[in-house]
């Protein structure tokens, strides 16, 4: 055998994900809700030669219901790996089995890894490894992939199976009459099916499974023949086929449980008590916002601004000067990158280039890692203590009553770090309609490359208002996307093409646990690697771009100026050339799109361009925006990369608090970057729906800035103009279609879901 795979296969969060970077010494995300793997990946097994092992994304069954099923399923059966190392949790080893008994159908060798065993012996219970092994008929191992105890045993005896070659031949785990049944349907199943593939392939045709119908091309006789025997098993036991198949593998699970596995007793759990108190109805939301708010305040407000203005006064600025000694100073990167490129004879228009340009845009983003680099921490920390899942389970009740379910705020948790993974976790949601809406909405939730746009803001705002806090910002542009969610949800589904029934949701409620220090340090650095490449690519171009229409345009000719008998101001020929800013390519297209975002108070004469060069650049990328201002902001060299300074000189821009504002919220809800928008364009495979997608969060950005702003500026300072009135007709439009009744409540259309 010249190469060796192992599938690892489980429900979600099992553990599989764990195991698999134990057992390739890979950092593949791990996270506590279904969407983490949403592909199956691959890696070479450390200190064996010739085995990969193949991560597969975690499903409850081998039905083709949602589109980790579909990928899974079709690894199982299309591409043949040698063995199956099925992880099973220990502490819902009930639920768990029912796939296990799928996968032993498969008749591949199989080896069971009875994970989280540690937890399990815990919490009091205990399973007798021996007799399980004796009912199933596999090889069983104990392990805990947190902790590394039974990996490499797990995958040794998984090695050894596939070595073997032996094909699994499963037990009966139904009724006599029912495996009957599955007898008749065996004879139907053509030659060309393994030998070993016979059963399952038996009872998917008996369940009616359409891909397997699809799949064999049964001729019309044999297919009427399947339909038949489906129809007497139907009347036999008096239930549909696939709840008579459902039963029949719980009954028989049930009695392997009460043979295997002692219960201690106990009832409730630490995490059972937590839990009564973080998830409950009245609770759990009041909790949830406190926490990020601490999360926030913590990043932006109070460690994390101290370590990013560390990094910019000294890294991007002046530079360190230790104990104020001159010889133990150390020159930021700008001095010492300008004192080099000077010393080397180059053109003044390179150094710029480069300085100001590269330096300065990029820079101005960059001395917001540090920020970043506290809030990814603690996210990760709560993602990884089971906390964030939970949040989930409460917010389904919320969205559920909107026509969504859990499975669509999982994105916005996801999107939290990036909009990409965020958008492609919608993959979890087996309603198209549903799927789709939630990948319209996904990147409304701030990510982080929106938090050094929030971070900059905040100090334009902190200029205008005195006892502004910065963290309390952050947290209100997180509450303003989930509103803008749910506002979007109750709209749209109320439409033909997104009304139906919200997706059922089923999601483990893993133990709380203090997570490793390495996990957590890996979360956070695969966070910020994205961060920063993109930095280091799409940013990096953006900000020439910047650079080069902020410099270069067509100067208007002028005649020599000359007052008491000196030249104060020397002739220009028209042409094109370096300019000043305000005469530069990108103010000529910012003054012609700066009328659009006039009624959102940005737009105005002063400002107004530059603003408006800002949020275009955001489609690129959001970090994008900082590193335009940074480049337009006309500050001295030494202070480029000072925020505090930066915000004080585009505070101009600005004409009031709430104008910055608007800015901040219409760039949050508009469409997204480059890479998420391209994400989009994937996930939802139809021209159609994509256009729809970034019109949709276009149109629907600037309505709710508008209809902010104008009201805002109406009852703060008594301003009424011709604005006002469309804000008040707009507010009118979306209070109807929120309140409006539902024109198709009761009926159902066909949505097509994963297949």
């Amino acid at each position: 055998m010249s190469e060796i795979r192992i599938a690892l296969a489980g429900n979600p969060n099992c553990g599989k994900t764990t195991m698999f970077n134990n057992l390739t010494g890979s950092n593949q995300y791990v996270g506590n809700w279904p969407g983490v793997t949403v592909e199956k990946k691959e890696g070479k097994m450390k200190g064996v030669k010739d085995v990969v092992v193949t991560d597969l994304p975690g499903i409850y069954s081998l039905s083709p219901y949602t589109s980790e099923e579909v990928v899974s399923r079709d690894y199982l059966i299309k591409d043949n790996p040698d063995a199956i190392l099925d992880l099973v949790d220990a502490t819902n080893i009930e639920r768990n089995l029912y796939l296990t008994t799928q996968l032993l159908e498969l008749g591949k060798p199989t080896v069971i890894a009875l994970n989280m065993i540690d937890v399990l012996k815990k919490s009091g219970d205990s399973v007798d490894t021996e007799k399980l092994q004796a009912e199933l008929g596999c090889t069983i191992i104990e392990t805990s992939a947190l902790k590394g105890t039974g990996v490499k045993e797990a995958a040794a005896a998984a090695k050894k199976a596939a070595e073997s070659g032996k094909a699994f031949i499963p037990t009966a785990v139904f009724s006599k009459d029912v495996e009957e049944y599955i007898s008749k349907m065996e004879a139907i199943v053509p030659s060309t099916v393994k030998s070993e593939l016979k059963r399952w392939y038996a009872i998917k045709l008996l369940e009616r499974d359409s891909v397997v119908l699809a799949q064999l091309a049964l001729s019309s006789a044999d297919s009427a023949k399947a339909e038949e025997i489906s129809k007497e098993l139907e009347k036999a036991k008096d239930d549909d086929v696939e709840s008579i198949i459902t039963n029949e593998r719980y009954v028989y699970i049930q009695g392997i449980v009460s043979r295997c596995v002692r219960k201690s007793g106990q009832k409730m759990t630490r995490s059972d008590k937590i839990d009564r108190i973080v998830t409950n109805r009245w609770l759990g939301i009041p909790i949830f916002l406190a926490i990020m708010w601490g999360v926030y305040y913590i990043a932006v407000s109070s460690l994390g601004t101290v370590l990013t203005d560390w990094a910019n006064d000294g890294l991007f600025g002046d530079g360190w000067n230790f104990l104020g000694i001159e010889g133990l100073a150390i020159p930021g990167i700008s001095a010492s990158v300008e004192e080099a490129l000077t010393n080397a004879g180059a053109n003044e228009v390179l150094i710029d280039c480069i300085v100001n340009g590269v330096i300065g845009g990029v820079g101005a983003v960059l001395g917001f890692v540090p920020q970043m680099a506290v809030l990814f921490l603690l996210l990760s920390f709560i993602e990884d203590c089971g906390y964030m899942v939970r949040i989930a389970f409460v917010m389904d009740r919320i969205f559920r009553k909107f026509g969504l379910s859990g499975k669509s705020f999982i994105p916005l948790l996801v999107g939290s770090g990036c909009g990409v993974p965020g958008i492609m976790a919608s993959r979890t949601i087996e309603n198209d309609n549903d799927r789709r809406l939630t990948i319209f909405t996904t990147t409304w939730v701030p990510c982080g490359a929106k938090l050094p746009v929030i971070a900059l803001i905040s100090g334009v705002i902190g200029a205008k208002l005195t006892g502004w806090d910065g963290g309390s910002l952050t947290l209100l542009m997180y509450v303003i996307g989930i509103g803008a969610v749910v506002m979007a949800a109750i709209i749209l589904k109320k439409t033909k093409p997104f009304h139906g029934k919200a997706a059922p949701f089923v999601m483990e409620l893993p133990q709380y646990h203090l997570p490793q220090l390495k996990t957590v340090l890996m979360h956070t650095w695969e966070r910020l690697r994205g961060f920063i490449v993109k930095a280091g690519t799409i940013l990096f171009v953006a900000c020439l771009v910047i650079w080069f229409l902020s410099s270069y345009g067509f100067a208007s000719p002028k005649d020599e100026v000359v007052e008491n008998g000196e030249v104060v101001e020397e002739s220009v020929e028209g042409g094109f050339g370096l300019v000043d800013a305000d005469e530069s390519l990108l103010a000529d297209v910012g003054n012609v799109i700066r009328h659009v975002f006039k009624p959102l108070g940005f737009g105005e004469k002063v400002g107004g361009w530059q603003s408006a060069a800002a949020s275009l650049s955001g489609f690129s990328a959001k970090e994008a925006i900082v590193s335009t201002m940074g480049v337009l902001a006309n500050v001295d060299e030494e202070n480029v990369e000072d925020d505090a300074v930066v915000a004080e000189a585009i505070s101009g821009w600005f004409a009031t608090a709430l104008a910055a504002f608007a800015f901040l919220m219409f760039n949050l809800l508009d469409s997204p970057c480059l890479a998420a928008i391209a994400t989009m364009a994937n996930e939802l495979k139809s021209r159609k729906w994509f256009w729809f997608a970034i019109l949709f969060q276009n149109v629907f950005a600037y309505v709710l800035t508008l209809i902010v702003y104008q009201l805002g500026m109406l009852f703060v300072h008594g301003h009424f103009g011709i604005g006002t009135v469309f804000a008040f007709i707009f507010l009118a439009g979306i209070i109807f279609a929120l309140f409006r009744k539902d024109p198709y409540k009761g009926q159902y259309f066909d949505s097509k879901t994963a297949s």
